[in-house]
């Protein structure tokens, strides 16, 4: 934090809190970084249910599946998304009844189950991911474009770091 910058109250500091002023740099920073990621998250997740009334979770993977238009199989739908399949089936089961994705069993393997958007999913989630683009912009607005690209080059090279190439 620059000098003179304000500071968070209590009720704001989140996980920043953990840091002491004399804990090592990186401590802080990663602190800084998790509370900053929590912050936007709980934002973002606040603005889509007030908005169009859905978690995040469902916006996760209608993004995916907006990603892949010819539909995905439900096993990768559950890798790319991070989450169990017992998950994948619950999300999936809700949005088909609301006739936002059609299941179809895979042609290339009968015993797996092939989920897409459906046209009405399409623009639902088109209108959603118009809005949801707006507020990172505007949530990321009090760094300007030039702190945000250095920004995004520095945490570039953090995530590099953190998987160095096998030898």
């Amino acid at each position: 934090m620059t000098k003179g910058a304000p500071l968070l109250d209590d009720e704001r500091i989140g996980a920043e809190a953990r840091a002491a002023h004399d804990d090592h740099l990186a401590l802080r920073l990663w602190l800084r970084l998790l509370a900053c990621s929590t912050d936007i998250e709980n934002e973002i997740r606040r603005r889509l249910r007030a908005r169009f009334g859905i978690t995040l979770a469902r916006f996760d993977y209608l993004a995916q599946l907006y990603r892949h238009p010819q539909g995905l199989r439900m096993s990768a739908l559950s890798k790319f998304l991070m989450v169990t399949g017992g998950n994948v089936t619950g999300l999936t089961d809700e949005l088909e009844k609301e006739g936002w994705v059609q299941r179809e069993s895979d042609p290339d393997d009968r015993r797996s189950w092939r989920v897409a958007l459906t046209e009405e999913g399409m623009r639902a989630f088109e209108q959603m991911a118009r809005e949801h683009e707006a507020w990172v912009v505007e949530l990321l607005s009090g760094l300007d474009e030039a702190a945000q690209r250095r920004l995004h080059d520095l945490l570039g090279r953090l995530r590099l770091g953190l998987h160095p190439e096998d030898d």
